[in-house]
């Protein structure tokens, strides 16, 4: 089982972002989201948010583009990432068998 980081940027439609940890979702969301707003729509804050992103204060850059935008941003780390050989077909009847569910 693998571990992601994602994020839900609330624009309409709603941006997911998906990253093999934080570290790297933050930077994602630095280029991918803030970065590529006009800085017409930042108003006074385009100078802050350009010095947060230049010296790699991710969480301020992001916090002060919610504050200018009024755009959510929601993120998850450590979310499991499952693929076959964490639930092989020819096992699921027997891991079934020991949830919750089927006692009792």
């Amino acid at each position: 089982m693998t571990a992601v980081a994602y994020a839900v940027v609330h624009t309409e439609p709603a941006a997911i972002y998906v990253a093999t940890d934080i570290d790297v979702l933050q930077r994602v969301i630095a280029v991918e989201v803030i970065a590529k707003t006009d800085h017409r729509l930042l108003a006074e804050r385009s100078d802050e948010i350009r010095d947060a992103l230049l010296t790699e204060r991710w969480a301020a850059a992001a916090a002060a583009w919610i504050e200018a935008t009024g755009i959510g941003i929601d993120v998850y780390t450590n979310i499991s990432v499952y693929d076959g050989d964490d639930l092989p077909s020819e096992l699921i009847g027997a891991q079934l068998q020991f949830t919750p569910l089927f006692r009792g």
